[in-house]
């Protein structure tokens, strides 16, 4: 095993996660502004899961994103 390799997969890896999920969760929270399901000024609790079973990682990170 490579290293430095290894290192590397996994910073493009998580690059992609970090903007593919600021991306979805923008989207998300703005369709339930107009929907009317928020008001925009709530803090919302949040949830993401890594998983791989081939190494055996399952790892929950909760949080809570303020909108105002």
């Amino acid at each position: 095993m490579n290293e430095d390799t290894l290192n590397l997969e996994i910073r493009k890896f998580l690059k992609n996660v970090g903007i593919t999920s600021q991306r979805e969760i923008e989207h998300a929270v703005l369709k339930a502004v107009e929907t009317g399901k928020l008001n925009g000024y709530e803090t919302v609790d949040i949830k993401m899961t890594l998983e791989s079973p081939a190494i055996g990682v399952s790892h929950c990170i909760k949080g809570k994103i303020a909108l105002e």
